[in-house]
């Protein structure tokens, strides 16, 4: 029972389909002019309208990355190296991807200052925050779209329009939203928009960057001037088509999958805050993707328990994905104000199309015997108790 699609997808059957001809029959070089490679160009050209129909965006503002990594790489160094001689000055939020927060810390390493605003006990960034934190040599403000461990959504239409406001470039990961809620460039006024394809069904090792028509980054990839010199390298087509098809998907499966989501979301929220004593919900209840519930036990550690319920055949997790090889307390549940025994004590389930009602009663009934477990040998439940 997979309850971890925030870590990543299984690739979809029709986005497999979809990318086999260009491993096989037309796997030129889309830079070549003999037809295989013509071919491929079409289909990275095709893969582009695909993706840019999901995000708003017109096809030529959509540059193909590597994946959400190299996109906020990309967006956030492009940005600032390109502007460092009208400011240095960069807004963020506590509770960035490790893409975006260690890309920031770079930058301080290099002149920039970086100001990182807090969000509160609901894990949600305050517009006036914002609008405090602008400076005049405020050259960049990224904020995430929704966050990767708890699911909050941020205000970014509103952010946006300050930034526009205000002359500033407007940056968001929206790696964990694009696919998940409806996500239009022009409505949440951004400049820069990362996504990538392996949270949405789509294969790995590829993603996207919306760059607005005017917006001028400099290249951090040299090479032969791929992707409008903002990723150079041959092309990784099949990647590409199968993005391009997932995104097609998500598009057609929107509006179905964030009713049902929200559902099956609700449901084990509920019946776990009703069942289990001394369990909470990490963030805001309401402003949160439709797939992510994340959920914190009181005298137990959230490894243990997702070891036990790998045992029982459920897949879930503690938090990022890309921080679980660090052991401190998550700095998403820090910045929400939980200390560090309860930031341990958490755990992270996030739904899919493919998850079921039955799913989640099964779900419940393993949480409520893992943790009964737990805490029978917990000196800390033991304590309290």
């Amino acid at each position: 029972m997979y309850l971890d699609h925030a870590a990543t997808t299984p690739v979809r059957d029709e986005v497999v389909k979809e990318m086999e001809p260009y491993f096989i029959k037309y796997f030129g070089n889309p830079s070549t002019y003999y037809k295989i490679g013509r071919e491929a160009k079409k289909a990275m050209e095709k893969a582009r309208v695909q993706v840019a129909e999901l995000i708003g965006a017109k096809p030529e503002e959509v540059i193909f990355t590597n994946g959400g990594t190299e996109s906020d790489n990309a967006a956030i160094k492009g940005i600032a190296f390109k502007n460092k001689k009208k400011g240095n000055h960069i807004i963020t939020s506590v509770i960035e991807h490790p893409a975006v927060d260690e890309t920031c810390k770079y930058l301080e390493k290099q002149g920039f200052e970086v100001t990182y605003l807090p969000v509160y006990e609901e894990g949600i960034v305050r517009v006036e925050d914002v609008k405090s934190a602008i400076r005049d040599d405020t050259i960049l403000i990224t904020i995430m779209h929704a966050n990767n461990e708890i699911g909050t959504i941020q205000p970014i239409a509103e952010i946006g329009k300050i930034a526009k406001e205000n002359n500033i470039a407007f940056h968001s990961d929206a790696v964990q939203s694009v696919g998940k809620i409806p996500v239009d460039v022009n409505d949440l006024n951004v400049d820069l928009l990362s996504l990538s394809s392996h949270k949405i069904y789509g294969p790995k090792g590829v993603g996207a960057l919306f760059v607005r028509k005017g917006v001028r980054l400099e290249e951090v990839i040299h090479g032969g001037g791929q992707e409008k010199n903002l990723n150079s390298g041959t092309e990784n087509v099949p990647g590409m088509v199968g993005l391009g098809k997932a995104c097609e998907i998500a598009k057609n499966e929107l509006n179905h999958n964030i009713t049902y989501l929200t559902q099956l979301r609700d449901d084990l929220t509920d019946k776990i805050l009703n069942s289990i004593e001394k369990s909470y919900l990490n963030g805001d209840l309401k402003r949160r993707v439709p797939g992510t519930v994340n959920l914190r036990f009181t005298g137990i550690e959230g490894e243990g328990l997702v070891l036990l319920l790998d045992g029982k055949g459920i897949c879930a997790a503690t938090g990022s994905a890309c921080s679980s090889k660090k052991l401190e307390a998550s700095p998403v549940l820090k910045a929400i104000g939980l200390e560090d025994v309860d930031s341990h004590g958490s755990l992270r389930l996030t739904f899919g199309s493919e998850n079921t009602p039955e799913d989640v009663d099964k779900t419940v009934e393993a949480i409520k015997e893992s943790v009964a477990k737990l805490r029978a040998m917990s000196p800390i439940w033991n304590k309290k108790e």
